[in-house]
């Protein structure tokens, strides 16, 4: 096969040029040909230099005109960015392992040996950039057919692939809930025998394939791959407790696990936010810690929304996901998902929908978002008739925001003030007056304005025997 046709672009032309100009053989590897061939869209191109990639990139940024160039001179690998390209160049070469790292050995080698180390067969297709052979892909592991089968094989024996580099395991994951294809069997075998060996992977790295399948478009694909590999077991305990059902006295619950990733996959179709993602995932990460059975009523889960939000930090941190806004935001989603819903079930007064918009702030519309996804069940009519109850909350919540302003609000009256109109020194009063006054205005006992405000702050102040004091 040869893809010439697709290698239009001024970068293919350039590096033709370098290699016939230096007599070095340079070939396109890795994901971009997997991509070009899927018909995908990839903005970083890998190429493997029979010879020295640094100076092979050195000359090709040259006659691009590119000032800034990468040098990596321990792995033998230089980068720069090309009309919105990455590019990469690196010298061929083999490696070996031990058995107590995946940092490889690595030495001078063939392209024969480059397309042996890599991950899978997929990847390891090879386009020439040799004026001879342009374009003309190369194919030692038959990859190409396992692209028309959708079907994810590594090149050599898969338990010592993924015994090497265990993070191998999990970018065969991704890659299956990425592309939607499937693991060889006996790849799939190889990973459930090795997934024991994860723990010699940096949790940053876990991390960061993890995301990935969580930003894919459908990621229960992967959490199932990562629950049956038990590669799940291994760095997130927590996701595995919610797998499985008990039953007392013909009383079941549903498995959580399950459902999470139903919620997760709806919440996929309506946001690319990874963190509202992440949200999703841990929205109901504390039902295990909860779960009772009662005879009356079944299996309870009280509270699990509070020790969710308390169990966030935790599992953010151990995972070394960031401890900023970004874990605050999804603590504050975790703690507050049975919040819209309780309204649905009840009656929406505008009391509960003020205190919901007050504690949610800018984050209501992604609160919603997750609620909406949240509502699962076989049977459809019961789903529409939620939907169609959690429409009446989201037109409430509008109403509301519309005449009251409460989102994000302060009282109207600050500490300062009340200090001065009173004449006090900071003091616990102050405080309890200017919650009194917000809680008044959360009730509807009054509106969010300064005068009805300060109205109330005289009145209340009378109570408690203070008296304004006259501007001199």
């Amino acid at each position: 096969m040869n893809l010439k046709e697709h290698l239009q672009h001024k970068i293919f032309e350039t590096i033709s040029e370098v290699s016939s100009e230096e007599g070095v053989s340079i070939f396109a590897i890795g994901g971009f040909v997997r991509d070009l061939i899927l018909k995908r869209e990839s903005k970083d191109i890998d190429f493997v230099v029979l010879g020295s990639g640094i100076d092979i990139a050195e000359k090709v940024a040259s006659k691009l005109d590119v000032k800034k160039v990468a040098f990596y001179k321990n792995f033998g690998t230089a980068a720069f960015v090309y009309d919105d390209l990455e590019i990469e160049f690196v010298g061929a070469r083999k490696e070996s392992y031990d058995r107590g790292s995946r940092k490889p050995i690595v030495e001078n080698g063939t392209l024969s040996d480059d397309q042996n180390r890599r991950d899978f067969t997929i990847n390891a297709l090879a386009l020439s950039m040799s004026k001879s052979s342009f374009g003309e892909l190369l194919d030692p592991f038959d990859g190409l057919t396992d692209l028309k089968n959708r079907l994810i094989r590594t090149p050599l024996d898969p338990s010592k692939t993924y015994s090497d580099d265990p993070l191998r395991m999990l970018r065969a994951i991704r890659f299956a809930s990425q592309l939607n294809f499937r693991i060889d069997n006996e790849s799939f075998d190889a990973i459930t025998s090795n997934a024991h060996r994860l723990p010699i992977i940096s949790r940053e790295r876990i991390s960061t394939e993890l995301n990935k399948i969580i930003l894919s478009e459908r990621p229960s694909i992967g959490f199932k791959l990562l629950f049956d590999s038990k590669l799940l077991h291994e760095f997130f305990p927590e996701m595995v407790k919610l797998h499985g059902v008990e039953k007392i006295n013909g009383k079941s619950h549903k498995d959580n696990f399950y459902h999470t990733l139903e919620v997760l996959d709806n919440i996929s179709q309506n946001t690319d936010n990874l963190w509202l993602r992440w949200a999703a995932i841990l929205h109901d990460i504390a039902k295990p810690n909860t779960k009772r059975f009662n005879e009356k009523v079944g299996w309870t889960f009280h509270g699990h929304e509070d020790l969710g939000a308390r169990m966030t930090p935790g599992i953010f941190k151990k995972l070394k996901l960031p401890l900023d806004a970004k874990m605050k935001y999804v603590q504050k989603l975790v703690r507050l998902h049975l919040r819209p819903i309780a309204l649905v079930n009840g009656s929406v007064t505008d009391t509960a929908v003020r205190r919901l918009l007050f504690e949610a702030g800018d984050d209501i519309e992604d609160l919603m978002t997750l609620c909406d996804a949240d509502i699962t069940s076989k049977n459809e009519f019961k789903v529409q008739k939620y939907r169609a109850n959690f429409q009446k909350v989201r037109n409430k919540l509008k109403d509301v925001e519309e005449k009251d302003n409460i989102r994000n609000f302060q009282p109207p009256i600050s500490g300062q003030e009340i200090m001065k109109i009173f004449g006090l020194e900071p003091s616990k009063i102050i405080g309890d007056l200017k919650n009194e006054i917000k809680e008044a205005i959360l009730e509807g006992e009054i509106r969010n304005s300064y005068n009805d405000a300060y109205t109330l702050l005289l009145e209340l102040g009378a109570k408690e025997g203070l008296k304004p004091i006259k501007p001199s």
